[in-house]
């Protein structure tokens, strides 16, 4: 028997004195807190918070440290331009995509909330369990080294950051964004805002110099901008696949739908805002490297920014590390203030263990949801082969993107009267999910092995979807699980979201 249809309803006294049940309402089936307001999660979202969500999780170490894949593969520096102008603008049509299906579905989760709404219950299973297992944790562990990295690298140098020092500040780095996005909302968004900024002012430190140099007539690395004597045609889809890469986290808004004020005009906006600030700063930061660097030596510089900052600000280049180590964080925050709310929407559909769809009855925070990878990414962290993992991984991402998109055509037609205040034509998606479906391809072509292990990891989904989920729960299993949920909702001090 489906489990969906099985959720049992028996009442259950915490010891806290007030009684509780399984499917998440109290006796009187309200659940408020002690001066009468009500337990959940406000809509604290507006548009410059929703724009510093993303532009803050989107921009992290990349554009400072190593934006050469694109010039490598695209063979010329006109080339590399044109590629990231064509990069943010295909961005740009996927994140006007999930801005139609924000409006319309009107559900945090992002992805996963997507895919349940247009293909079901175990196509969204099989996403969720690949982020929870090994994604996710890998990705943030990944972005969070950095951090490690660069905040240490001005006390040590000229000497190299020992690894295990750059570990022991990445974990305190981590912890101190799970603790954040514990205690408020509210705080966790003012603090993303002005991660955002300093991300912002770091690229102005590089644009404004940069324009300076090229109003004074720096331009010879731009002669034979178009040569095309180097570029090779197998070489310009790995010139997309980077770029596109450079761009992902466009879609992170759309995982707190349900937060974000006036969602129909918000989502759409900030998406559009965002993208454009991206594009921008993303090319005329390339274009104020190429006014100090050529080609050649852009390749060949293991910190870009450095170099620059070296060359033109002298010793100012000592901040430029710090300023690193800021944009990961914030790409850090951004981004697991946006996960968390996948696993709550997961945890409410039945998916996951229902104390992480629960509310700090004070914070008003998604406690349990927000704690669930800190354990996953730590132990990655110190015992884990991460970037081999990412290897396996990263084609995921673009297929289950695609996938969305997909979602998208096939709502249309599947339910053309679902209201739809934001609605884009239809050459949006479908060019942008050929382009999704391409780099998966390109994936399996370039790198069939690890691309296979990938594949393999996420269909194990499949036989945990139908254990786990679709068939009837064992009883020792069940009762196991209700004494988990409720001894963690009396430690967490957790209560399910007031309807």
């Amino acid at each position: 028997m489906n489990r969906f249809t099985s959720i049992k309803k028996d009442e259950e006294t915490a010891s806290t004195g007030q009684t509780f049940s399984q499917n998440g309402k109290d006796p009187r089936g309200k659940l408020q807190e002690g001066g009468g307001k009500k337990v959940e999660l406000g809509k604290k979202v507006t548009l410059l918070r929703g724009i510093s969500i993303i532009v803050g999780t989107i921009i992290g170490a990349g554009i400072f440290i190593s934006p050469k894949g694109i010039l490598k593969h695209s063979g010329s520096v006109g080339m590399s331009l044109t590629v990231w102008i064509a990069c943010g603008v295909l961005s740009l049509f996927g994140a006007l995509c999930y801005a139609e299906l924000g409006t319309c579905i009107k559900k945090s989760g992002g992805h996963y909330t997507y895919i349940m709404e247009a293909f079901g219950p175990q196509m969204a299973f099989i996403r969720l369990w690949a982020d929870l297992i090994a994604i996710r944790p890998a990705a943030t562990a990944v972005i969070s080294l950095a951090f490690g990295r660069y905040i240490l690298e001005p006390l040590f140098m000229p000497c190299s950051v020992p690894p295990l020092a750059v570990k022991l500040v990445t974990a305190i780095g981590i912890t101190s964004v799970i603790y954040l996005n514990s205690m408020s909302v509210t705080w966790t968004a003012r603090i993303q805002i002005l991660l955002t900024i300093s991300k912002l002012v770091a690229i102005a430190t590089i644009i404004v110099p940069g324009m300076f140099q090229l109003f004074k007539g720096e331009t010879k690395n731009f002669e034979n901008a178009f040569d095309l004597s180097k570029v090779q045609l197998s070489g310009m889809p790995l010139a997309f696949y980077s770029g596109m890469y450079a761009y992902a986290g466009w879609f992170y808004l759309n995982f707190v739908t349900e937060e974000i004020d006036n969602p129909e005009k918000t989502v759409p906006l900030a998406i559009c805002i965002s993208m454009a600030l991206v594009t921008t700063c993303y090319v005329l930061t390339n274009i104020a490297y190429y006014t100090v660097m050529s080609a050649e030596e852009l390749l060949a510089s293991e910190a870009v920014a450095v170099t620059f900052a070296e060359r033109l600000l002298g010793n100012f280049s000592v901040v430029v590390p710090v300023f690193v180590a800021l944009s990961c964080f914030g790409s850090m925050n951004g981004g697991h203030f946006a996960l968390s709310r996948m696993f709550y929407v997961a945890s409410r559909e039945g998916q996951l263990p229902e104390v992480l769809s629960m509310i700090h009855v004070r914070r008003h925070t998604p406690l349990a949801a927000v704690l669930i990878l800190y354990p996953m990414t730590i132990l990655q962290l110190f015992v884990g082969d991460i970037y081999s993992l990412l290897n396996f991984m990263s084609f995921l991402r673009w297929l289950f993107i695609g996938v969305v998109v997909l979602g998208l055509i096939y709502l249309r037609y599947t339910k053309p009267d679902l209201p739809r205040p934001f609605k884009v034509p239809l050459f949006i998606p479908v060019v942008f999910c050929l382009a999704c479906f391409f780099m998966v391809f390109l994936s399996l072509y370039s790198d069939p092995f690890n691309t296979g292990i990938g594949f393999t990891m996420s269909l194990t989904g499949i036989p945990a979807y139908y254990i786990f989920i679709y068939f009837s729960r064992p009883r020792w299993l069940q009762n196991a699980l209700d004494s988990f949920n409720r001894t963690m909702q009396i430690i967490l001090e957790v209560v399910p979201a007031d309807q």
